[in-house]
Parts: structure tokens; C-alpha cells; sequence
């Protein structure tokens, strides 16, 4: 090892003194000195850090000082660099002559590197840029509008050219029906922006994005303040990712809601380093400790950084795999002659991933940067602070928190501050105390919401004074107009701090203002008027059964009977001697002919019995099987028949929403312009958009407010549409309503604020602690099942549903019934076989003859009487002589 390593430094040292580097070179066009400088150092650096005895090149740099809008001039000193035989073209960064130059690289097949924001750029085949393209960022401005919430915004912006940063803000005037206003930042005759920014305050907008370059936004953001809107009431978004590198400090102290992107980290060890030794060869006399604060390396400085690495590092990574052997030739801009190698370098480059300063670095094949990371900068009493970041692939942010007013570490106290709480009177959230004396300021109200507000001013130490919404509107979105109206419309002009009734929280209202923890859940029911009892039948008594247990009865009967029918002339014991008197009878009878079978079983159907004595063990086993049978199906009968005669059946039209929306008797509808009109009008379930549609097509059956939809529900024909816990409240005092059916949704009330309110969450942790203690509970009790009537129908009893009887209820009934059937059918069969196979057996006759003729006799039914053989005279007694005999 050691061996290798004194080869290779005696090689190095032959290399560098025989001066066989093979020179490279690569030219710049820079109208920034300080990008300049930062390109030569970086250049020299690389060189330092590969040249050695595996890479025998040394890049070096011819530079040109170009203006912004000289193209002409960029023009000649590109041509000059190409007859030099460079490799590689770095700048201009200029949108006047960029795409200009970037066609004559194309043409010439030079890689082309270019470090600035230019929307007119083509998309060519041997160029890359590190800056992230305006159509991309301008996702990120957008996504930051929608993440804030933001429905109204003034766009000042500085050059036409500038816009294509924020074209997408542009489209939601139509895409998302938000009201965006367009101004420019026009200078008055002393250059200032007094005029602009004055015009921009008197829309009373608070909102606005600022787009323009880092030279002129520290002046556009200290005349905003001379003119009164660096306040925490205005709300700014920088569209510029230079923004860290001014000073904003004037403006941490006063409350102001300044949010802006950053894509080079300027706390970043190495951005640190880089910004130190440019600093030097800037002012070589500066001195620098550990708390440098001298420049701030702006964006195209560290991409002119990146840009050099990554090309020198390709070429170097070629050059050492002997992919591409680089042979440069001066090349002429007048001739059709180009370099060979050029798209080599420049595909590599795009396929490349590579670590910069200003993050990971990848293009796509037209060579534009993709995959990139922005840092969402939220100005503190800290200065600009991190709160998360935005990738341009996901389009996700990525946050802490977006509460931009809120301080990060610390929480306004309410202690000693006082507030205005709107509310609205209804009943039992706020209402007019009753009493015959005069009352003013707060003791004129009570209510649960009123106690929610006492405890929690208690608890925070704030004072209030509680005023009241004139129109008694909740606060709903105009999307016509884009306005709110009622208290959310109060409380985002701050016209109050706190807003607290049964307020529901949704979706389009914590886009106008913030709210506290729900301190009531509930959700949204039908009420109705309370089933009525069911009218009495005349066939009541056909109720404890359903139609099925009735039917299988009947069958069951029948197939019994016959089944006792089949028993008994199968059991020989059954037939028996007509004639006591006689001790050996000509004839035998059998008292289960089918008529006696059918009589029978209905007797003991019916718990009567009858004359009819089984003998027989099969006759009685299916006999007591019946009987048993019947027990339970007798006690079953007579236990629910007490049920349907003793309790009262209710009806109702409806059961559930499903079966609201089918019906066309029964009218409906809800609070005009409500949060639960609202519910259904956002829905995609098909039931609550058929609920939508025809809500939409009859504005008639909507109402202005619960009182008036309780009283719709007592005299007509109609449902009210509205949220569980008013539902509970209006029943415990109207005895004659009900709530019908579960609940739609789940959602809770809770206190609105102005949007990003430092108070939110100490409110929300009071309020916590109110539901922990059960506090919440004892109120709702007090104001729900206490005052104003309440209590009125809770020893009101309701009547409950009896249900008949199925099948599955009583079907093991059956399988007993049946199997015991079948049990005595085969017993009766194996007794009779038994007693032939004893006579057989005593008269020497053949079995099987004998068991097939009594089983013929058994299946001719219309025989009554079974003829007995004797063993003295062998004679036969026709069926005839015995007939003509018992007549006579």
C-alpha cells in the first residue's frame, strides 16, 4: 500500500513537471460580477481537487461581461468562445438574449448551462437549467393559496414578464370561483411605490402575493409599512426565493403574516463556506469570525456553483471511463460545423443526480429541473423561520403548522383583554332572560352558550360583552359573490373577536374562520310527529303467527293424521277384537281410519282430546310427539297473542331518509341556507343529492329557522330536517314530536374566531377541560331537561313493536314433530314384521309371502277388516259371509 502510494506521487509530480496536462475549456457570459466570481472559484477549486495522475485535464475559463439587453453582444462573445474551442457554455443569464444564444448551442452541439427564470426558453436538446421553471413554481403559489384558505388576494406584481411565476393564481377566478385582483407596482415620479401600495389598502383587501426581484422588494415591503399595512391584520405571500437574503427584521415585532419559499438553505455548512470566500475575493479585507452576517448567497449564485460541479464532474467521470475522448476544434458561427461530443455530455448531465446547494438536482430530458424541494419561510418574532416544505412532484406541503398569525413558541394570554362574543338568539344556546324587571348589558341573556362563555372567562381571566346578530344568520358562503354573510361575516371583518350558538363546524367555514374543539357532538336527524297506534284488526288473532307458520300448521296436521292413519293399521296392536264376548273373533277392526286420524289430532291440536286410545307403542310414540307439538306451539300462540293484544303497535309513514326520499306524500325540508341544507347539497351519496334535488325544486318547504320548522312539523304533513341535539331539545318540550330514524352525519359545535387567532388553542384546551370535568354534561342537562319547560314528556311512555313469530323461531318444533312421525311409521312397519315373522315361524309358513300380503292388506285402505286364518280347519271366510253376518 505504502508502495503504491509513493508510485503514485512520484508520478504525479513527473506529470505536473513535464506539463502534459491536456487543457480544457469552457466559456461564460455573466452580467452579475458576483456570479462571476463564484464561477471562477469554483472552477479553480475542482480543478484542485481532480487533476492528478488519473485525470490529465485542466479546465480552464474564458469569461465575457455581457448586459441583459445587449443581445448583440452576447452574440459576438459567443461566436469568440466558440472559435476558442470550449466544451461547454455557461449564462447568459438573460431573457432577452438567452434563447438566442441557447439556438446557436443547439446548433453547434455545445452543452448549454443556463441558471435563471426565463418562461420564453424552448426546451432544446442540448441545453440544461438548474433554476426551477416559473410554470412549475407557480403550483406552489397556488398550493399555498388553497392551504390558507384564501378566497379574496390583490397580486402586485412588477414586470409583465414576472406573472408567469403565478399564471396559475390567475385561473382561479374561474376554476375555484375565488376573487383575485390584478396590480401593478408602478413607480410615481420619485420612484417610490407610495401610490400603488395606497391604492392596494383602499380595497380593503388583506391578502395580497408580491411579485418582483430582490433588488426592489425591500423597498416595496418598507413602504407598505410607511402606508399602514404591515399590520397582523394583512397576510403576504413572497413570490421570490431570494427573500431570506434582505433584512425583514423591521417588521418580526409587528404582528405581520409574511410567508415566502427558499430553496438554498443559507445556515448550510457548505452554503456558509461558499459565502465566506467569495465574500473575501469580493473585499479581500473582511474579517470574519464565527458570527459572520456579511452577504447572503442569493439563488443564481449558488445554482452558478452547481452548475460548474456538475459539469466538471460529468466530463471528469467521461473522461475517466473513456467513454468520450474530447478532441476540440475552434468552431465558427457562420459554418455548419458542429462538435460531436456535445450531446453526449449534455445527455449525461440530464441523467445525472446530483447534491448542490440549492438541494438535489435532476432534469428531465429536455434538460428543465425536476423532483426539486422548496422551504416554506414563515416570518416569527424569531426572524424567518422553517414551518415545512413543498416537493414539486407530490404538490403536497408539507407543515408544522399554517397558522401564519400564531406565534411559534409562545401563546397570547386572554388574561384581563376583552372581547365581543356574537350571538344569536335560539333557544337554548342564547336567549332573553325572563323577567320583569330591567336588565342590561350581559344579564340580559342565559343560555348554555352563555354559561360555555362565563366558565371559560373564568377559567382564561378575559372580560366580554356579548352583542347580537341583527339578521340571526349563522354565516353562510355567497359563492357568487364570494362574500360570507352573518357572524362569520362579522368576525372576519372584526367587528367581533368570538362567535359561539350552535355554530356547526364545516369544511367552507373553517375556510373563513378558525374554531375551537367541538364542545357539543351531534348530527343530523329527521323530526317528525310520534307514530300513531296501530288501528285494531278484525283478524288480530292471526297475528301471533306470520303467514308461513300458519301455512307449515296446516301441513303439519294433515301429514300427522295421515301419518297415525298409516301407524295404525301397520301396529298390530291396534286391531282388536269387535267382540269382547267372543274369545277367537272371525275379524279384527282398527279404530284409526282416517276420519278418526283427522279428529284425533285436532283434538289435541285444540287441548280437548278425544275418545280414540292409542295402544300401541309407534301409535303412542307419534301421539305423544304431537301432543307435544302442540304444547308448544299452543303456549307460543297464546304468549305472543298477549303480546299483540297488550301492547299498542305504532306505525310511522317513514323509517329512515331512504324511505323519506321514496315518498311523495310527505313534504320536507330544512333551515334555509343552513349548515344541514348545506350537508346535503355537498354530498355525493345518491339518496342526500335525490334529499338536494328536491329541497332545490321546492323552496317552499324551506324555512328561516328551527321555530318556524317546529311548528311546520305540528301542523302539516311534514319532516324538518335538523341536527340531533335541537331535535332532543324541541321533543322534551312538544310531546307530540319525535325523532325518526339515526343520525345522517357526525359533527359538532364549536366557537368561531378569526381566522389563525392566537387564542385558538388555549380556548379549545379550556373547553377540553370543561368536557373532562362534565361541566358540558350538568349544562346541557340544566338548559335540555331543566328550564324553559323542560322535562315536559319524560314520563310520556312510548309503545314498543310486537313482532309475529317466524319460521326460524319455531322450526325445531317441526323437525321434532317430523322425526317422531317417521319413528313411529318405522316402528309400526318393524312390529308388524315382527309378529308375522312369530307366526311364520310357529305355522311353518314362508315369511316373505306373509309380510308382502299384509303389506297389500296395509295399502288397500278401503279394508276395515283383517280376515284371521286358523289352524284347525284351514277355511277362509270371504269378506262377503262376515259382512252378511254382522248385518244379521
Amino acid at each position: 500500500m505504502l508502495f503504491k502510494f509513493i508510485v503514485t506521487f512520484f508520478l504525479f509530480i513527473f506529470l505536473k513537471s513535464s506539463n502534459e496536462l491536456q487543457e480544457l475549456k469552457i466559456g461564460g457570459l455573466f452580467s452579475d460580477p458576483i456570479e462571476k466570481i463564484a464561477y471562477q472559484r469554483t472552477l479553480k477549486l475542482m480543478n484542485e481537487e481532480y487533476i492528478g495522475p488519473f485525470f490529465q485535464y485542466n479546465v480552464t475559463s474564458h469569461c465575457f461581461n455581457v448586459s441583459d439587453t445587449n443581445t448583440f453582444k452576447a452574440y459576438i462573445d459567443t461566436c469568440n468562445l466558440l472559435e476558442k474551442g470550449i466544451i461547454g457554455l455557461f449564462g447568459p443569464s438573460s431573457s432577452y438574449s438567452s434563447s438566442y444564444i441557447q439556438s446557436i448551442c443547439d446548433r453547434k452541439e455545445i452543452p448549454h448551462v443556463e441558471i435563471h427564470s426565463d418562461p420564453k426558453l424552448d426546451r432544446r436538446y442540448c441545453s440544461v437549467n438548474l433554476h426551477p421553471h416559473p410554470t412549475v413554481l407557480a403550483n406552489v403559489y397556488l398550493d399555498l393559496v388553497k392551504a390558507f384558505g384564501w378566497h379574496k388576494m390583490i397580486i402586485l406584481y412588477e414586470k409583465y414578464e414576472s406573472l408567469s411565476s403565478i399564471s396559475n393564481l390567475l385561473e382561479l377566478n374561474v376554476s375555484h370561483q375565488k376573487n383575485v385582483l390584478i396590480r401593478k407596482l408602478e413607480t410615481d415620479i420619485n420612484g417610490s411605490y407610495h401610490i400603488s401600495l395606497m391604492n392596494a389598502k383602499k380595497t380593503g383587501e388583506t391578502n395580497f402575493i408580491i411579485e418582483c426581484s430582490i433588488n426592489v422588494l425591500d423597498s416595496v415591503l418598507k413602504q407598505a409599512q410607511q402606508v399602514g399595512m404591515m399590520t397582523d391584520n394583512y397576510h403576504f405571500i413572497i413570490a421570490n426565493l431570494d427573500m431570506h437574503t434582505i433584512d425583514i427584521s423591521p417588521y418580526q415585532y409587528a404582528g405581520t403574516n409574511i410567508t415566502g419559499l427558499r430553496i438554498v438553505n443559507p445556515n448550510s455548512p457548505d452554503v456558509i463556506r461558499h459565502t465566506k470566500e467569495i465574500q473575501k475575493l469580493i473585499i479581500p479585507s473582511t474579517n470574519f469570525n464565527e458570527n459572520f452576517q456579511g452577504i447572503k448567497l442569493r439563488l443564481r449564485t449558488a445554482l452558478t456553483i452547481d452548475s460548474v460541479r456538475l459539469f466538471y464532474e460529468t466530463v471528469h467521470d467521461l473522461l475517466s471511463a473513456g467513454i468520450i475522448n474530447l478532441n476540440t476544434q475552434p468552431m465558427y458561427c457562420n459554418t455548419t460545423d458542429s462538435w460531436h461530443n456535445g450531446y453526449t455530455i449534455i445527455n449525461y448531465m440530464k441523467r445525472r443526480v446530483f447534491d448542490g446547494l440549492t438541494g438535489e438536482l435532476r432534469f428531465d430530458y429536455e434538460g428543465f429541473r425536476r423532483d426539486f424541494k422548496l422551504d416554506i419561510m414563515e416570518l416569527s418574532v424569531e426572524g424567518l423561520i422553517k414551518i415545512g416544505d413543498w416537493n414539486s412532484t407530490s404538490r403536497q406541503i408539507v407543515t408544522k403548522h399554517l397558522n401564519r398569525a400564531e406565534p411559534l413558541l409562545t401563546e397570547r394570554n386572554l388574561f384581563n383583554k376583552t372581547f365581543f362574543i356574537i350571538t344569536c338568539l335560539t333557544a337554548p344556546y342564547a336567549m332573553l332572560k325572563e323577567t320583569t324587571t330591567q336588565l342590561i348589558g350581559n344579564d340580559r341573556f342565559e343560555g348554555f352558550g352563555i354559561d360555555v362563555i362565563d366558565k371559560l372567562s373564568k377559567l382564561l381571566g378575559f372580560n366580554y360583552t356579548i352583542i347580537i346578530q341583527p339578521d340571526g344568520q349563522y354565516g353562510n358562503f355567497n359563492r357568487t359573490s364570494n362574500e360570507w354573510n352573518g357572524m362569520i361575516k362579522e368576525i372576519i371583518e372584526d367587528r367581533a373577536d368570538f362567535g359561539i350558538v350552535d355554530l356547526t363546524i364545516t369544511s367552507e367555514r373553517e375556510n373563513g374562520v378558525d374554531f375551537t374543539m367541538p364542545f357539543m357532538n351531534l348530527g343530523i336527524c329527521i323530526l317528525y310527529r310520534k307514530p300513531e297506534p296501530v288501528p285494531p284488526s278484525l283478524f288480530m288473532f292471526a297475528s301471533p303467527f306470520s303467514l308461513s307458520v300458519w301455512l307449515m300448521l296446516g301441513v303439519a296436521y294433515f301429514l300427522v293424521s295421515f301419518a297415525i292413519f298409516v301407524i295404525g293399521r301397520l301396529s298390530p296392536s291396534e286391531w282388536v277384537n269387535p267382540y269382547p264376548c267372543v274369545e277367537e273373533p272371525e275379524f279384527l277392526i282398527n279404530q284409526f281410519s282416517i276420519r278418526n286420524c283427522l279428529w284425533f289430532t285436532v283434538g289435541a291440536l285444540m287441548q280437548q282430546g278425544s275418545e280414540l286410545e292409542p295402544k300401541s307403542i309407534s301409535t303412542r310414540t307419534a301421539s305423544g310427539v304431537w301432543w307435544f307439538f302442540t304444547l308448544i306451539m299452543v303456549s307460543s300462540y297464546t304468549a305472543n297473542l298477549a303480546a299483540f293484544l297488550t301492547v299498542e303497535t305504532l306505525v310511522t309513514s317513514f323509517k329512515n331518509i331512504e324511505e323519506l326520499s321514496r315518498q311523495t306524500e310527505i313534504k320536507y325540508g330544512a333551515k334555509r341556507d343552513g349548515a344541514t341544507a348545506n350537508f346535503f347539497r355537498d354530498s355525493n351519496i345518491s339518496t342526500y343529492q335525490k334529499i338536494w334535488r328536491h329541497m332545490a325544486l321546492h323552496p317552499e318547504d324551506m324555512v328561516n329557522s328551527n321555530d318556524e320548522g317546529v311548528a311546520k312539523v305540528e301542523k302539516e304533513n311534514y319532516a324538518y330536517l335538523m341536527e340531533s341535539t335541537s331535535i332532543e331539545y324541541e321533543t322534551e318540550r312538544h310531546c307530540s314530536l319525535a325523532q325518526v330514524g339515526n343520525l345522517l352525519d357526525d359533527k359538532g359545535y364549536g366557537i368561531a374566531m378569526k381566522k389563525f387567532s392566537e387564542y385558538r388553542n388555549e380556548m379549545s384546551r379550556e373547553v377540553l377541560k370543561l368536557q373532562e370535568t362534565g361541566e358540558l354534561s350538568q349544562l346541557k342537562i340544566k338548559w335540555w331537561k331543566e328550564k324553559r319547560g323542560g322535562g315536559k314528556c319524560a314520563s310520556k311512555s312510548e309503545g314498543g313493536d310486537a313482532t309475529p313469530l317466524d319460521l326460524k323461531n319455531v322450526g325445531g318444533v317441526f323437525l321434532v314433530l317430523f322425526v317422531g312421525s317417521i319413528m313411529g311409521l318405522i316402528g309400526s312397519f318393524l312390529e308388524m314384521a315382527y309378529q308375522v315373522w312369530q307366526e311364520c315361524k310357529e305355522k311353518k309358513r314362508c315369511f316373505k309371502e306373509d309380510l308382502i300380503r299384509n303389506l297389500k292388506f296395509v295399502v288397500h285402505f278401503k279394508q276395515n277388516i283383517k280376515e284371521l286364518s286358523y289352524d284347525d280347519d284351514d277355511n277362509e271366510v270371504s269378506e262377503a259371509n262376515l259382512l252378511e253376518s254382522i248385518k244379521s
